[in-house]
């Protein structure tokens, strides 16, 4: 029996880990030489034309799960929509950007205009999982990256983020927003390294 329990412990760790080796990421055009020696860089965060799980369009996703939670309880899915959206400032992003920095060393200025380069992150693709206790799915999403020159707006680099992965140690991710803002974090520290290691 003990023999069995190790054994599975270990196929969980293993299934673990190659979930984390899942996200690929690709520069696609240019190169990353222009942020050798960049102490900081700006942030932009997009999320146009980004398709939901195995929905046409995120307007569609919307509007099924807001009727959907409205049936179950009256108000609850205008709520639910309206965190869908509050999300992204109050949890991706920032989730990106602490990742980033630790991984990347250098320092994030979000909005503000003084940092030589700007990366824009543009989130093309949501699953947004689920976790109902017995059953769980991971978040997952899909990216563009471009880096650009602040003032020019000049692209120098694109790159793919694919299959950055939404999940948390002990499974208590419950909320969409919480396994959604996983993938962030998983996205901003596998980029900052990809790009302190390509750009030298």
């Amino acid at each position: 029996m003990k023999k069995f329990k190790t054994g599975i412990l270990v196929a969980g760790l293993v299934l673990f880990a190659a979930h984390g080796q899942a996200q690929r990421i690709k520069i696609t055009e240019g190169d990353l030489s222009a942020l050798k020696n960049e102490t900081s860089i700006r942030t932009e965060f997009t999320y146009e034309n980004m398709n939901v799980g195995k929905h046409a369009s995120e307007a569609e996703y919307l509007a099924k799960k807001t009727a959907d939670y409205n049936k179950k309880e009256a108000g609850k899915g205008d709520r639910w929509a309206k965190d869908w959206v509050l999300d992204r400032k109050d949890k991706y992003e920032p989730k990106f950007n602490e990742l980033f920095e630790k991984s990347s060393g250098m320092t994030v200025n979000g909005g503000k205009n003084n940092a030589r380069y700007t990366l824009i992150y543009k989130t093309n693709y949501t699953e947004p999982g689920f976790n109902i206790g017995v059953m769980r799915h991971n978040a997952e999403t899909n990216a563009e990256v471009w880096i650009v020159e602040t003032a020019t707006n000049k692209v120098i680099a694109k790159l793919t983020v694919e299959k950055a992965l939404g999940r948390t140690f002990g499974g208590y991710d419950y909320d969409t927003g919480v396994r959604i803002a996983e993938c962030y974090a998983d996205a901003g520290k596998a980029l900052g390294k990809f790009i302190k290691k390509n750009a030298d």
